[in-house]
């Protein structure tokens, strides 16, 4: 136990948090994404797995055709956009329960995206290309690194203003009415399926503009960079929902201060990952790491809530 506790540097773990919190920073588009379809929508959207390799596979591709990096981000985001219309077609037009046409979708992306890139694995060197978003960026020196964080931010808040407006617009409005209550909200002369198919497009452009930078972020696209990002984008959305929650719903502009704890929780998420594998835990126990993470991060609320039920029955009796 000795040996293994003097086995633990901290200095390569404090070395090792600019990677992760640039990397959280890459994947918050992700998350928000998520969010927008597991919170606003209420709708369990598992295209995502799929749309983020096709955003990273659309946007890796066209920057290796001398496409600008800017256009080739642009167009992954409409070609999330969609994979998500598909899912929300196969849901309101063919009447396919919400999970299932999602995983249709997500299966039919896996060879779409062979085909767009002709293999498994598609490198984009930023030796070679003015990539917008790199490791490399954040390692290589301090301003790179400054300039790499100074430009997420913006950039991060930017598309957080975007949304937020996006929101307080008739159409938001009854994106925010169909999740609710779509009953209520058709009764209102909503036309549900349309925003359903809307919302999806939206939610689904978001993960394939994330996919986007996380092919130029780690240099390559790969057909199972999805696999699990549900539930990385779940992780980002619950742990911001229980640290920030209620600061965030006591504040004015309440919807942005949550999309803002959605985004720490993405960054919270790979710090936490990053802590994990510094102990030296099996990089192959991941995943179930991250499943035990999300379940205990879903189940505080309920128990915080079952908890303080039970304290004013006692005080009752």
């Amino acid at each position: 136990m000795v040996q293994y506790f003097s086995s633990l540097d901290p200095i390569t773990l404090l070395k090792s948090f600019p990677g992760s919190i640039a990397q959280g920073m890459v994947w918050c588009v992700l998350a928000l994404g998520v969010y927008i379809t597991f919170r606003i929508l209420d709708f369990a959207d598992l295209t995502v797995d799929g749309s983020i390799a096709f955003g990273g596979a659309v946007c890796v591709m066209l920057i290796r055709a001398g496409i600008s990096p800017i256009v080739a981000t642009i167009v992954s985001f409409f070609a999330g956009m969609v994979a998500g219309i598909i899912t929300g077609l196969l849901t309101t037009l063919l009447g396919i329960p919400g999970i299932l046409a999602s995983i249709l979708t997500q299966i039919s992306l896996y060879s779409i995206n062979l085909h767009i890139m002709g293999q498994s694995n598609m490198p984009v060197s930023v030796d070679k290309y003015p990539l917008l978003v790199s490791l490399r960026y954040v390692t290589d020196s301090t301003q790179s690194a400054v300039l790499f964080f100074v430009g997420m931010i913006i950039f991060i808040f930017l598309l957080i203003g975007v949304l937020y407006n996006f929101f307080g617009t008739e159409v938001g409005a009854s994106i925010r009415a169909t999740g609710c209550n779509p009953n209520m909200a058709r009764a209102q002369g909503i036309n549900t399926n349309y925003i359903k198919v809307l919302t999806l497009g939206i939610a689904n452009g978001l993960v394939g503009l994330s996919g986007a930078l996380c092919g130029q972020f780690s240099g390559a696209a790969d057909v199972n960079m999805g696999r699990g990002a549900i539930v990385i984008g779940l992780a980002a959305v619950i742990i911001g929902e229980v640290i920030f929650g209620k600061f965030a719903s006591k504040r004015k502009a309440a919807f942005a201060w949550t999309m803002g704890a959605v985004v720490c929780g993405s960054i919270i998420y790979y710090m936490v990952y990053q802590f994990v594998l510094w102990l030296k835990f099996p990089s192959d126990d991941m995943k179930i790491l991250t499943a035990a993470v999300v379940a205990a991060f879903l189940a505080i609320p309920y128990l915080k809530e079952k908890s303080s039920v039970k304290k004013g029955a006692a005080k009752h009796e």
